[in-house]
């Protein structure tokens, strides 16, 4: 091979297990457990048994100390040979999505020939975290010898010292959460609730009729009993989401409820990645490729929209590769909340906004009736790091069915950034 020739890098594989909501099924599952099923399901669903990949990729954004080696330990799990190298990485959102791309430029240059990457996140075994001053009495009574000096670090604790500090993800930057950074970008953009809420429910009909077809079957491997993504509801109509209180901005202003947002998950999910060679070496079949990626940001912080920087990655990403936001079959946009897609599509539309971020006028509208055709986030939930890995495996084997054609991902993240990628068959 050329110094100067990149490969092909093929998606061979895909599976996860089932999404839940947070403190329910999978609720006493920690992410090493969670990943770990995800990997071996992998290697039973691909007789990968004792096989050496050249590295797994993989990470959770809410991680114990505990799990400070969670790639690798999910490894050593998972029957892969324990000779393949693991590396534990987090781009919130973005994680897995962020783990293929780096696994898929080792690949086309020829420095490994396989991969894993995944992800993996429960809200339902956050740390817990004390105040400083309450850390400090327990390192002392570790290092204490007697019973008088033990009970001696506790002296003058007080209760205000002893609670427990709430798990929070808001912007450490502007202490606003997510949803309440989405608020801002639905005023800003003037999205209605009566929008956010009709994008939401098509996503519900949209993932319980792929479920319906069989769609999900070999995508999805059982965990703690659970088949599927128990957040769905196919029942659900516009007149019960209109019904429900919003959940950010309490005023009469605020859109956002707990409907037309995703909700805390917890779930993991994989793909396969390799060269040509490999997978036909392995007997493997080649569902799509990976061709390109980008990942920006923006300066939430000045007042850009926290969750707008996929619009930069996507412009700078079709530029490199040549290609119009209509050329595609597919788009797979994260629904972290219908607003910030709608967001999204309306500032691609928007002339003024393109030529801002570089481009030389509005990239265009796409056909609604191409998005999210399997439901996305609102429907089956959203497990930080595991939703890249999902959209891959949904989109892979979209593609692979259709025979031929290209889609688009694109995935919002905590800290203002986006992560995009292209696949194609």
């Amino acid at each position: 091979m050329s110094k100067n020739t990149l490969r092909p890098v093929a998606i061979v594989g895909a599976t996860r297990i089932p999404f839940c909501r947070s403190n329910t099924s999978y609720a006493s599952l920690g992410n090493l457990k969670m990943l770990s099923t995800v990997l071996k399901g992998l290697v039973d669903q691909y007789d990968l048994k004792g096989v050496e990949l050249g590295e797994v990729n993989a990470g959770a954004v809410i991680t114990h100390t505990k799990d400070w080696n969670l790639a690798r330990e999910a490894v050593l799990s998972s029957g892969l040979s324990p000779n393949t190298p693991a590396t534990t990485m987090q781009q919130a959102c973005g994680t897995s999505l962020q783990a293929a791309l780096t696994a898929s430029a080792k690949i086309a240059s020829g420095q490994v020939e396989s991969a894993i990457a995944a992800g993996s996140d429960t809200v339902s075994d956050v740390p817990i975290v004390f105040s400083k001053k309450f850390s400090r009495r327990l390192v002392k009574l570790g290092k204490a010898k007697s019973l008088k000096a033990k009970l001696g670090v506790f002296k003058g604790l007080s209760a205000r010292e002893l609670a427990p500090v709430p798990p929070s993800v808001n912007e450490p930057r502007t202490l606003l959460s997510m949803g309440q950074h989405c608020e801002l970008m639905a005023k800003q953009w003037g999205i209605t609730r009566k929008d956010q809420d009709e994008l939401a429910l098509a996503s519900h009909l949209n993932a319980a009729a792929a479920y319906d077809r069989g769609f999900f079957e070999d995508l999805l491997i059982p965990c703690e009993g659970v088949v599927q993504d128990n957040n769905m509801r196919p029942n659900s109509t516009l007149d019960a989401l209109a019904g429900l209180r919003t959940a950010y901005d309490k005023t009469d202003t605020g859109t956002l409820t707990a409907g037309n947002s995703t909700p805390l998950t917890d779930g993991a999910s994989g793909v396969i990645l390799a060269s040509e060679e490999w997978a036909k070496e392995h007997g493997l079949p080649v569902l799509a490729y990976l061709t390109h990626g980008q990942t920006s940001a923006v300066d939430f912080v000045g007042g850009e929209g926290l969750l707008m920087a996929p619009t930069v990655a996507v412009h700078k990403m079709l530029e490199r590769a040549e290609l119009k936001l209509q050329d595609f079959d597919f788009y797979e946009i994260h629904e972290a909340f219908a607003a910030q897609v709608l967001c999204t599509l309306k500032a691609w539309e928007d002339d003024d906004y393109c030529r801002k971020m570089g481009a030389s006028g509005a990239l265009g509208s796409i056909d609604r009736s191409k998005m999210n055709v399997n439901g996305s986030s609102l429907a089956v939930g959203h497990p930080f790091a595991a939703t890249g890995g999902r959209i891959i495996g949904t989109l892979s084997k979209m593609l692979n069915e259709k025979g031929s054609g290209r889609g688009l991902i694109s995935v919002c993240t905590a800290g203002g950034m986006g992560v995009t990628a292209i696949l194609e068959k």
